[in-house]
């Protein structure tokens, strides 16, 4: 090995996790190697990389991804292989990021660009599927994204509508009993998305659209019997509809339209007996055309340093305390 080379080692869970990494023939690691420019060699459940640095970087990038990806759907596609290799390809941030990953959020050429290869697939996702079920903790820019998506597509004319929709769960979608207006209701549960479209339009602008329904927020419950064209709908807090909810919220969409759902499976309000929808769903829809399921982790949490040690805490992983 010359000095402009370096080597690492990933070493893998176990024997069955290797062969579905590497796919049948080893085709994966043929694509991951001629794509990125690197030498594998794979021993076991070791693999070993070896090319110049930022190959090298790239490679063990997508192989972490790669085995996220295999943990939540125990299989891989060779769509998911080609997907993450352009992820990291395109990095993580910086002047070199693919064009394809930005999203224009505001006037004078104001951009929004993912700030992990998590981040980067869900992009990549939203770009290229009708539907896309994005699954992660808080903080990993679920919701954000999904609004910043939808104001890209709606600023590039190639949309006419955006309807932002929440489950209003606390007041078990019977909204008479809260006081005021239906904009009074709601705004509550509405709160983090209209946050998000403050911080990418001029808050005139946003009233102007609302105004005129360009733009919509509703509670899901008010969803029931509409079909939806030429529109971008988010349902965010997937995680807190019933499974009825999320099949008759998913069947609204129309000609023209894209559906995008987050949720976060580890905050769901339902009562204990109910099964989630989103959780159903990302169950039962695997595996249909033009339909992705995103899943991000604690890695993907773009906000303060401590909400990722505060998810790990709660989920078991580690402590937010410091040692004595």
């Amino acid at each position: 090995m010359n000095e402009n080379t370096t080597s690492r080692s990933l070493t893998l869970d176990s024997r069955e996790e290797s062969v579905l990494l590497f796919g049948q023939r080893d085709a994966y690691l043929r694509l991951i190697r001629e794509s990125l420019g690197v030498r594998l060699v794979a021993r076991g459940d070791t693999i070993q990389i070896d090319g110049n640095e930022s190959a090298v970087d790239q490679a063990e990038r997508a192989f972490q991804q790669l085995r996220g990806i295999l943990r939540h759907n125990q299989q891989l596609a060779i769509e998911d292989v080609r997907t993450v290799i352009e992820v990291v390809r395109a990095g993580s941030g910086g002047a070199d990021r693919s064009a394809t990953a930005k999203l224009a959020i505001g006037e004078g050429g104001r951009y929004m660009r993912p700030r992990t290869d998590g981040q980067g697939r869900y992009v990549q996702a939203m770009r290229d599927n009708d539907i896309v079920i994005c699954v992660g903790p808080a903080g990993t820019g679920k919701t954000y994204m999904a609004v910043a998506m939808a104001v890209t597509l709606l600023r590039q004319n190639l949309i006419k509508r955006i309807i932002l929709v929440r489950p209003a769960v606390e007041a078990g979608e019977r909204l008479g009993y809260l006081p005021g207006d239906l904009s009074a209701k709601i705004n509550p549960y509405l709160r983090p998305l209209f946050d998000s479209l403050n911080d990418m339009m001029e808050p005139d602008q946003v009233k102007r659209y609302i105004e005129s329904e360009i733009i919509e927020l509703a509670p899901l419950a008010y969803m029931r019997g509409r079909t939806l064209s030429s529109a971008v709908i988010i349902l965010d807090e997937g995680q807190n509809t019933t499974v009825a909810q999320m099949k008759m919220f998913l069947t609204r969409m129309g000609h023209g339209s894209r559906i995008i759902v987050t949720g976060d499976l580890t905050q769901v309000d339902l009562p204990p007996t109910m099964r989630s929808g989103l959780s159903d769903a990302v169950t039962r829809l695997r595996g249909i055309d033009r339909l992705a399921i995103v899943h991000l982790d604690d890695t993907d949490i773009v906000r303060h340093s401590l909400v990722q040690a505060i998810v790990k805490a709660y989920d078991g992983e580690g402590s937010p305390r410091k040692k004595s």
